[in-house]
């Protein structure tokens, strides 16, 4: 019960997945899940001793829940290859599994870096993810933005780890690119339309959210380009919407 299987999914990540690994030196099984990087991922971490798997990418809940059920073990560490567990965390991780005091998995709060500074607002000081649970309690949810499903308590970690998640303005881009796809395709499933609403007033919204009511622009011009981002975040995802309904209609 106290050995730990940690997972990371990764999609050509080759800037981050030494440190990610590495950062796992507490874990008893590491696996690395990738859905057919192109660049060196792979190459590097078969160097680090790992367990690679290869699946083809559908959405995120189902490729980490598939690499849970390879796991040997019953506590599961989830690492995205763009987090750094800090010593702090490590610590914390080691006492939970030893003594989880009848919690199911744990929250930890991340602190989140962009274009080399530390944002503290925006929402992003309020970031927290469930990273290590008892998998047979515990279960991915959702297409795009996943979630932990857990039947029985959640604890929290007093300490955060580090979250690099865009290693520069293209890499923002294309990850937004790639979330906005899913949720499309998503939405479209659901049958969802779009009028002016979705692309005037939702994106302004979120930027006001975001820049506004969040504080991002305590955050000085970093908070101002993440909100504007996020803001474009949803414009796009509801033009790729409106692509997939016309296409159909004009079939």
């Amino acid at each position: 019960m106290t050995k730990i299987s940690a997972i990371i999914p990764t999609l050509n990540e080759e800037i981050h997945i030494a440190d990610a690994i590495k950062s796992l030196d507490f874990a008893d099984e590491i696996i690395v899940i990738d859905s057919f990087s192109t660049d060196k991922t792979l190459e590097i971490a078969e160097k680090l001793n790992v367990k690679i798997i290869k699946r083809k990418f559908d959405d995120f809940s189902s490729q980490k829940n598939f690499a849970i059920e390879q796991a040997k073990h019953d506590w599961i560490y989830i690492l995205d290859a763009d987090e750094r567990v800090t010593s702090e965390v490590k610590k914390e991780i080691l006492e939970a599994v030893k003594s989880p005091n009848n919690k199911v998995g744990f929250y930890v709060c991340r602190s989140f870096y962009f274009a080399g500074k530390q944002i503290h607002y925006g929402g992003y000081q309020r970031d927290k993810v469930v990273r290590l649970f008892l998998k047979e309690y515990c279960k991915y949810e959702g297409v795009v933005h996943e979630t932990i499903k857990a039947e029985g308590d959640l604890g929290f970690f007093k300490n955060k780890i580090n979250h690099f998640g865009y290693r520069n303005y293209d890499h923002f881009i294309f990850k937004i690119n790639h979330y906005s796809t899913l949720k499309a395709r998503q939405l479209h499933h659901n049958e969802k339309k779009v009028n002016a609403f979705h692309l005037l007033v939702k994106p302004a919204v979120r930027f006001f959210i975001h820049y506004v009511l969040r504080f991002g622009f305590l955050d000085g011009i970093a908070g101002l380009v993440l909100a504007k981002i996020l803001a474009y975040s949803v414009f796009t995802r509801y033009i790729k919407l409106w692509l997939l309904n016309k296409k159909i209609n004009e079939n």
